[in-house]
């Protein structure tokens, strides 16, 4: 996903450029909103921060700019050193998708990027159906059919599979996972991201026979891969 940042710091602009690389995402920063401007009206970006502590900067326009270029499909995070509620409610009112408060927080960061993203990845292309080999999945109805069969799937299940398969071959962070899903990092000590991704594994048949198979990396997260069937050993067999 491609991601624009207003905000003068430049250690400010590094930080977050690094914390959403880090994600998997492309970073473009920009000092000024004039710079900025171009970009939103070509529809360039998927997500926006913005420093809302910018002197001289008029948040009211430059929101205005983003929803007659965009309409409601592009988020917008403010990061700002106001906490009042009311200064909250204006944000939201304006158009924001949220505010975070600074100094700035890496994980919270990206635990609302990714949130808010999610939103963005399950409205693309929602009338056209992906496929993957024998899964199929339709968005629009956010259904999944496996060799032409549907798959029973809870929502968090049909998201999290989605998720993976749109990302094969790609290591996702548990954090990254629970907050594209989930929309937060927190881990509440429930298990629920490795009970979803075992009820996946199961009811798709993530086996390597079958062309795919999901992988946990200790202490890391998951892996979806594709395989090839025939390249695979040949099972062993016990001989009394």
């Amino acid at each position: 996903m491609r991601i624009a940042v207003l905000d003068d710091e430049l250690d400010q602009q590094a930080l977050i450029s690094a914390a959403l690389t880090e994600s998997g995402h492309e970073c473009h920063c920009f000092d000024r909103s004039v710079d900025l401007q171009p970009g939103l009206r070509a529809k360039e970006f998927d997500l926006l921060i913005l420093d809302w502590d910018l002197p001289n900067l008029d948040i009211d326009a430059l929101l205005r700019l983003v929803r007659e270029s965009f309409g409601t499909s592009i988020p917008v995070i403010l990061l700002t050193h106001r906490c009042d509620e009311a200064d909250l409610v204006e944000a939201l009112g304006a158009g924001a998708g949220g505010c975070i408060s600074k100094p700035l927080r890496v994980p919270e960061l990206q635990a609302r990027a990714e949130a808010l993203l999610r939103r963005v990845r399950f409205s693309i292309g929602s009338d056209r159906p992906q496929e993957f080999g024998r899964y199929r999945f339709l968005p629009a109805a956010r259904q999944l059919l496996m060799d032409g069969q549907p798959v029973e799937l809870k929502n968090r299940e049909y998201e999290l599979a989605l998720l993976l398969f749109q990302n094969l071959g790609r290591l996702l962070s548990r954090d990254y996972l629970r907050a594209t899903i989930w929309g937060s990092t927190h881990e509440d000590g429930s298990r629920s991201l490795d009970t979803h991704i075992s009820r996946v594994r199961s009811k798709l048949a993530l086996r390597p026979e079958h062309g795919f198979m999901l992988t946990a990396i200790y202490g890391m997260g998951y892996r979806l891969e594709p395989v090839d069937p025939s390249e695979m050993p040949p099972p062993l067999h016990m001989f009394s």
